[in-house]
């Protein structure tokens, strides 16, 4: 059972002499539960990748599809979560407020995300953040808030974009023990790009992006 398959899907940024090709032709399937890391160099391809899983990209052709989620875009945002590389909460909103959000504006009631919200920062290990505003937070107490914002959805697909690298090593560990746990927990799909090798081997398959092409693993008896 795939939550998102790509089929010959590509991406290209502006027009002309001006044009970038940042994936190129990219076809994979993502199953249900899988835990896969995409790694790569910086500006190979892996951001534009998983901006196009989550359909906050449209390609520029192929397409990319969710057997399992809603055809709305709306509801289908409950099922898919994202955690950004960089800084990604709203400065003007409490650590709560900045964790409940999501789930909010993809049709949560207030209470019950709220609830869920609670119970994510107790799971990542800042429940006493709730009324920080992000400039109090370090980097990884945001980076924290932002898995956690992620895990008030419930969603069945979770990708992480380089969650552990603007990280120490000690607290990007914590990070990725945070998702994996979380993952498990919701029997989600985790999808996660870096270009760490420490990170990646964490993860039960490894997918490479060379120049916007991807270059899936040759299994075992694979000719």
């Amino acid at each position: 059972m795939s939550v998102v398959r790509c089929a010959d899907v590509a991406r290209t940024f502006g027009h002309g002499d001006r044009a970038v090709v940042a994936v190129h032709g990219c076809s994979c399937e993502i199953a249900a539960g899988a835990r896969i890391a995409i790694t790569g160099a910086s500006g190979s391809g892996k951001s534009t990748l998983l901006h196009l899983l989550a359909g906050l990209e449209k390609p520029t052709s192929g397409t990319v599809s969710w057997p399992e989620f809603a055809a709305s875009p709306l509801e289908r945002a409950r099922d898919i979560a994202v955690v950004f590389q960089g800084p990604s909460l709203l400065p003007a909103l409490d650590v709560l407020e900045n964790t409940v959000m999501a789930a909010v504006l993809t049709g949560t009631a207030e209470e019950e995300a709220t609830r869920r919200a609670l119970v994510a920062l107790d799971d990542v290990g800042i429940p006493g953040l709730v009324d920080q505003l992000p400039e109090t937070l370090s980097g990884g107490q945001a980076q924290r808030v932002a898995v956690a914002r992620a895990l008030t959805l419930r969603p069945r697909l979770l990708l992480a974009d380089e969650p552990t690298g603007q990280l120490d090593e000690g607290t990007g560990r914590q990070v990725m023990d945070v998702l994996l746990a979380a993952a498990d927990t919701l029997g989600a799909a985790l999808v996660v790009s870096t270009h760490d090798p420490a990170v990646g081997d964490r993860l039960d398959e490894q997918w490479q992006m060379r120049d916007g092409r991807l270059f899936l693993p040759v299994l075992d008896g694979a000719s």
